[in-house]
């Protein structure tokens, strides 16, 4: 067995394989680029070596500063993780001449079945059935254009080297064509130093199901059940989970084996995951094969008590594996939420910078224990006051959840979800909040198309309605009657002047444009001293109680004698006095007042924004990569106007009206802030 590895990868993966070699006794070699030196990965490791610039072009995909760094601190294996250089079968080489151990499959598995097109034409000869496409690279988007026509739209432009949802679009017609041919290529040649496109069928309300296989240097090949992963916003996965809730035993067995036929006929060693797409009637395609641990790798672990990453340098040492087919477990329900930095209520835009607080739910389960069940795990390379940097990928960590069926998984996950505190940036939690609610996904009728159909105009508050919107209301109430209370207690007031609280309150919601809702609320204690409050809004009353203090921005308590994790703080927005209530997605913010005091509040006149309609504004920090206008031209709604790049995404910005473009003020190749104008117009 190794002695010491290094990790060419950075975030979440590096700390989740430095977890596993902890508890098997190796030491660990992080690496890390300039925007990485004070990461979590880098704190974890027993070592740590700088391997160039920001950009992972200029740091982690440098296989030689990577493989120096192997020599230099005496690693005798390397983990690449996913993504960067896990699917570079002349990385996988280079380690293999230099006499390192490549923790993953042989480079000749790489080049038939980590490339997209051999993967496609190697499954066509197997007598695989696969969707009609062009599997060789194509040389621009011209030719794109014209294979396109001739297959037929929809179809999926995709980066030979892809993987994450980079180098992929659909396009629906021959002018999408062009131009996602060409966005893909730059996605690939920036993520993946590989620009080679293909073209294939856009197979129209699809299910992306995938099979986890693992083989070893013996020649035994095993699948551990599998993965869904349709529920997708711009290809990207959002929730994965397992088991399926669509498909049978039957096919499930069916997919396994053939998903072990194909790994064998390239002698495969180590995790890997052939992907399927599914039809409505359970037939299935062979779509790709991804030679690495998949980001979803810990619902499999889950349901099987299996350490994917332990298994992976066992068989990268020469071991055989320890269990066969028969032996493959499938026990409860498994999901995984990928928390990404990024503004659902903004289209998803990224966010970026300092997490000024970092505090997910409490793990009953973790990364190295994978016999524990039942409970919440968090996979994360980030901590609470580092930074988020532009440079790579927008998910800033995974909430696992497992349940003993998938009723008690999704009740779970909505639990954490609530539960987890992220401040300094935004996150997709809302919009993972609504998704779970969902009557669709909770019923498992979905695919790949449900987050497009069904918030085909974006994300909104809206999109997300509580299912007792009055229960935020006196929770407002509630907690600031407690921080009222409290106030009471404090010594050294004038005897005879001390805070006295009241139980009549008046609860304003704010809205958009000062439309303002007044609730009428009573707030009374019990005198059992259980420390419950009994609050009534409007014809409702609830029993509310909570251990939580000043402060404290997750608060658990009980609710009419049902438990519930809220988010409670003060003074978030614009106005200080008001209190952030939070729980299943829904947000509001509340100003506690005295009946007096609300009338008042009624008197105060709305003070509209200014008008910023004339600017162009970045939406988000990243790169300007092109500036498509110029002073004094002409432009039309939807016209294409600019271009950002942010977290290896090429983001392009419109025009929302007609117009004419007055003055360039931000230049290309320039970082932005957000908000940070791009240009003026006349």
């Amino acid at each position: 067995m190794f002695t010491k590895i290094l990790i060419a990868n950075r975030g979440e993966i590096a700390c989740r394989v430095i977890a596993t070699a902890q508890k098997m006794g190796i030491a660990t070699v992080a690496v890390y680029s300039d925007a990485d030196k004070e990461a979590r990965h880098v704190k974890l490791a027993d070592e740590a070596v700088r391997i160039g610039a920001a950009p992972s072009r200029e740091s982690y995909l440098l296989a030689d500063n990577i493989i120096a760094a192997a020599k230099q601190t005496g690693a005798q294996a390397i983990h690449p993780g996913y993504g960067f250089l896990s699917e570079n079968e002349a990385f996988a080489q280079r380690c293999e001449d230099e006499g390192i151990a490549f923790i993953g499959p042989k480079a000749h598995s790489i080049a038939a079945m980590g490339d997209k097109i051999a993967s496609k034409k190697l499954a066509n000869e197997a007598q695989v059935n696969t969707i009609p496409g062009y599997n060789d690279a194509i040389s621009g988007p011209e030719q794109a254009v014209e294979i396109a026509k001739g297959i037929g739209y929809p179809v999926m432009i995709k980066a030979s080297a892809g993987g994450g949802g980079k180098g992929l679009r659909v396009a629906f017609n021959d002018k999408e064509a062009f131009e996602g041919f060409t966005s893909c290529q730059n996605e690939a040649r920036n993520s993946f130093g590989d620009d080679r496109i293909f073209i294939e069928k856009f197979v129209q309300q699809p299910r992306h199901i995938e099979i986890q296989v693992l083989g070893d240097s013996h020649g035994n090949v095993i699948y551990l059940n599998e993965r869904e992963c349709s529920i997708q916003r711009r290809h990207q996965k959002v929730i994965e989970e397992a088991p399926s809730p669509f498909i049978s035993d039957a096919t499930r067995k069916a997919m396994g084996e053939q998903a072990v036929q194909l790994a064998k006929a390239v002698k495969y060693q180590s995790a890997g995951t052939v992907e399927f797409v599914v039809g409505k009637d359970q037939d299935f395609y062979f779509l790709e094969m991804n030679t690495r641990l998949q980001v979803e790798h810990p619902v499999t672990e889950c349901i099987t008590g299996l350490d994917l990453v332990e298994l992976m340098i066992r068989v990268a040492a020469g071991e055989a594996l320890p269990l066969t087919q028969a032996d493959v477990k499938r026990d409860g329900w498994a999901i995984e939420c990928r928390i990404n930095a990024e503004d659902p209520f903004r289209n998803f835009l990224p966010s970026t910078g300092r997490l000024v607080r970092f505090q997910p739910p409490e793990e009953s389960m973790f990364q190295s224990d994978t016999a524990k069940k039942l409970g919440v795990r968090v996979d994360t390379g980030v901590y609470e006051g580092g930074e988020i940097p532009m440079f790579y990928d927008s998910m800033i960590a995974k909430l696992i959840v497992h349940g003993t069926d998938r009723e008690d998984a999704i009740h779970k996950m909505r639990a954490a979800l609530n539960g987890f505190v992220i401040r300094g940036i935004s996150s997709n939690i809302p919009f993972q909040a609504a998704l779970l609610a969902h009557p669709k996904f909770v019923s498992g009728d979905f695919n790949t198309g449900f987050i497009a159909e069904n918030y085909s105009q974006g994300f909104a508050a809206e999109d997300v309605p509580h299912e007792d919107p009055l229960f935020l209301v006196a929770l407002a109430a509630y907690m600031n009657r407690r921080y009222r209370a409290r106030a009471s207690g404090i010594s050294g007031q004038l005897a005879g002047h001390e805070v006295k609280v009241g139980e009549q309150f008046v609860v304003v919601t704010l809205g958009a444009e000062g439309k303002n809702i007044h609730h009428a609320v009573s707030v009374t204690d019990f005198e059992d001293k259980s420390g419950s409050s009994a609050v009534t809004v409007e014809d409702r009353t609830y029993r509310i109680s909570s251990s939580a203090t000043l402060g404290q921005v997750r608060v658990q308590g009980q609710c009419n004698g049902l438990g519930f994790t809220a988010q409670v703080e003060r003074g978030p927005g614009k106005n200080p006095l008001a209190l952030r209530i939070a729980h299943n997605g829904t947000q509001i913010d509340a100003i506690v007042l005295s009946p007096l005091g609300a009338r008042l509040h009624q008197l105060m006149p709305f003070k509209a924004p200014p008008d910023l309609s004339r600017f162009l504004l970045s939406p988000m920090p990243g790169l300007l990569v092109d500036v498509a206008v110029q002073p004094g031209q002409k432009v039309q709604a939807g016209e294409k106007l600019a271009v950002i790049e942010a977290m290896k995404m090429e983001n392009i910005l419109f025009a929302a009206q007609d117009g004419v473009v007055g003055k360039i003020v931000a230049g290309k190749g320039e970082s932005l802030a957000v908000d940070q104008v791009i240009l003026e117009f006349q």
